[in-house]
């Protein structure tokens, strides 16, 4: 008997559950998107290696050459068009990829990412010292949350006032509830906000990102549109992933002690960043790339303009790495692939990592016996498929001395 194709999402079960089903299957299997739109998703370590070495040859990232996106086939009001159809570098290939990334990169360097670290470290600090009152507080609202959107927003020059409705856009772009008038309002209304800061900062270049960008761009002559577009797509994928990695860290070593006392006796947190992007990452479905042809992954035939997705928790495949379900930071996270692999790996990788490591380190130096509130089974998650972390997570702070 054939079997009936996976819903992602699946109304009744978590995401979780979902993925798990999808990976139970094969190393490549066939979804259904919200909307009732076919795609495939490569899950196995394996699969995934073989997708992203294809980019630029045997996937496009460019809607443009996806014949479904034009042909009817996929409704014109499908949601996810917000996403698809953007003008930006992750919906590139080739040298119109290399032409966006250079300019970025020039502004985006390991040495100014690297130079972030006392500012980074001021912020962790400041959002703990204004813990609410109480031994118990929610983690998320009070540091995971705001702790990701104000560094991105304080590097871009986003003034603080501002950063809230940053967040509200940002959510409502990467949630598959939000409908597509709801989708297209958030990124306009965001598109809209950064083409008035990148108007600012034209005339009052300041020390931030955004004015390192114009300043990059003088060279390289990328239009307004391309530059507030690249805005967009940093300051969403620069915070979203982040809110939701420091989230599911929290519960990770809180149901891993032990861990925990390791990272705290040997100043490990780099290594505990690793092994919660290779547990549990907060990215799950990095966004489509497009077959260009028929191709072959780990032995499954996609066809030809078939949308592909690959599994951001690929980490956990058995046959990869030994003991994947165990939370250890003595892992080998050498051959890690949360950011991806090739042409479109993750420009901002740099400052997730740093800012992951203060935020943590900060965090549980300060509340070394921090601790669950509730059992983790109960801890409420976002019903997004393409990105995934907690919604609350009540913790006792129980702080010493």
């Amino acid at each position: 008997m054939t079997e009936s194709i996976i819903q992602l999402p699946t109304a009744g079960e978590s995401i979780f559950e979902t993925y798990d089903r999808i990976s139970r299957r094969g190393p490549v299997v066939p979804i259904e998107l919200p909307g009732g739109v076919p795609a495939w998703i490569a899950v196995s370590y394996q699969a995934v290696s073989e997708v992203l070495a294809g980019d630029g040859r045997l996937f496009s990232k460019n809607a443009e050459n996806c014949p479904s996106l034009h042909d009817g086939t996929i409704p014109a009001d499908w949601p996810l068009r917000a996403l698809t159809d953007i003008d930006h570098m992750l919906n590139k290939d080739g040298a119109d990829h290399r032409r966006l990334r250079k300019t970025i990169s020039q502004a985006f360097t390991p040495g100014r990412v690297a130079a972030l670290e006392p500012r980074i470290r001021k912020i962790a600090a400041r959002l703990i010292d204004d813990f609410p009152d109480g031994d118990e507080i929610d983690i998320v609202s009070s540091f995971t949350t705001p702790f990701p959107v104000r560094v991105i927003c304080e590097l871009f020059g986003v003034p603080e006032s501002d950063q809230p409705q940053i967040r509200q856009w940002s959510t409502a772009v990467v949630s598959h509830t939000s409908t597509a008038e709801e989708m297209q309002s958030a990124v306009q209304g965001m598109i809209g906000y950064l083409a008035e800061l990148l108007e600012r900062k034209r005339t009052e270049l300041g020390d931030d990102l955004a004015s390192a960008l114009l300043q990059a761009n003088a060279e390289n002559d990328l239009s307004t549109d391309e530059l507030v577009n690249m805005l967009w797509l940093v300051i969403i994928a620069g915070h979203e992933t982040t809110v939701h990695m420091l989230g599911n860290a929290v519960i990770a070593l809180c149901a891993h002690p032990e861990q925990r006392a390791i990272a705290l006796a040997a100043d490990r947190w780099s290594d505990v960043v690793e092994e919660t992007l290779r547990y549990r990452s907060s990215v799950l479905a990095p966004f489509v790339r497009y077959a260009q042809g028929d191709v072959t992954v780990a032995g499954v035939r996609i066809p030809a303009g078939s949308l592909v997705f690959w599994y951001g928790s690929v980490g956990r495949d058995p046959e990869h790495y030994p003991n994947a379900d165990t939370f250890d930071i003595d892992h080998d996270h050498r051959d890690q692939l949360a950011f991806g692999r090739g042409p479109h790996f993750c420009l901002g990788a740099p400052l997730a990592r740093l800012e992951s490591r203060i935020a943590l380190s900060a965090l549980f130096t300060r509340y070394p016996r921090l601790s669950l509130a509730c059992d983790p089974e109960h801890v409420p998650y976002g019903p997004q498929f393409i990105t995934v972390g907690p919604l609350s997570v009540p913790v006792r702070l129980a702080p010493t001395g």
